[in-house]
């Protein structure tokens, strides 16, 4: 096995493990700002811990921490926009946006890099779009929860570009990069949130119920691990093509959902052609890269 395919198999793993963030945020009965901040204070000392153990905390220079700290509020809030599409839709509508991350990463990863379209990324895209017009039927039902997952893929495709390029120019390993995401995660939200206490008129909300083992398990075991895959994934893959890999995020989550939640809606003829479509997005950009293998 060669690295190029390792790397694959472990950015499926990680699209697995992503597949119950959705879940997760319909567990937690926290808004999305707050949700997100519990999140990060959480992740940034699990990952810390982690990196300690295996002896792989070093300091980095200051350049590189200032970009990885911008990068850690892009990351903010693109998390801020998927549990915001949740909580104003469903688990479905929201983790199903996702999916047109790599369309964006089509249209962005050429204007930040300066390299040449590829016409058949953006073919790959549209595959996966009608995936996901079909899966809802072209139900419209759902515009604010929509407008925040698009605003969620946006977000994460521009990440996911700079991601890279601040990889290339620092060397910095990927979970040494994850670390200073969320702490640049952790001090943003930080200095949002007494705003939000502010314009909601009462504190911040503290945890309640579930929230109290959902949110550990959110923070740790399915931030830092899918995270760490992911940003490996990104030294070694583009982001289009790890993007792409993530299409699958929706169709774990929204099976999950249906056997945990019953949402049900969705299953029906339309249903199944759209999980066919954004599956054959998967395997015809693996396919491509492959063969350059």
């Amino acid at each position: 096995m060669n690295d190029k395919t390792r790397t694959l198999l472990l950015l499926h793993l990680a699209v697995f493990l992503a597949g119950w963030t959705g879940i997760f945020g319909r567990v937690i009965t926290l808004d999305g700002l707050p949700l997100v901040w519990y999140r990060v204070l959480i992740a940034l000392p699990s990952l810390a811990l982690v990196l300690a153990l295996l002896g792989r905390l070093h300091r980095s220079a200051r350049g590189a921490v200032a970009r990885f700290a911008a990068l850690g509020i892009l990351l903010a809030l693109h998390w801020v926009a998927f549990y915001e599409s949740i909580q104003t839709a469903n688990v479905s509508v929201g983790v199903a946006c996702i999916a047109t991350s790599c369309f964006f990463s089509a249209l962005f990863e050429p204007l930040l890099t300066r390299r040449r379209m590829a016409w058949a990324e953006l073919l790959i895209s549209f595959i996966a779009i009608a995936g996901i017009l079909l899966i809802f039927s072209l139900d419209v039902r759902y515009r604010t929860g929509i407008l925040w997952g698009l605003v969620s893929a946006a977000g994460y495709s521009v990440f996911s570009i700079l991601s890279i390029r601040a990889g290339e120019r620092t060397g910095e390993d990927s979970a040494t990069m994850l670390l200073w995401e969320l702490a640049g995660s952790v001090v943003f939200l930080s200095l949002c949130v007494p705003l939000y206490a502010r314009l909601r008129g009462e504190p911040v909300p503290l945890p309640q119920g579930a929230d109290w083992w959902a949110l550990p398990i959110l923070g740790s075991v399915l931030t830092v691990i899918p995270f760490l895959l992911q940003i490996h994934a990104l030294r070694h893959l583009s982001a289009f093509t790890v993007n792409v890999a993530y299409n699958l995020e929706p169709v774990y989550s929204i099976l999950f959902a249906a056997l945990l939640f019953g949402e049900t809606r969705e299953v029906g003829p339309s249903f199944w052609a759209g999980i066919a479509l954004i599956v054959i997005s998967v395997y015809l950009q693996t396919r491509r890269i492959r063969r350059r293998l």
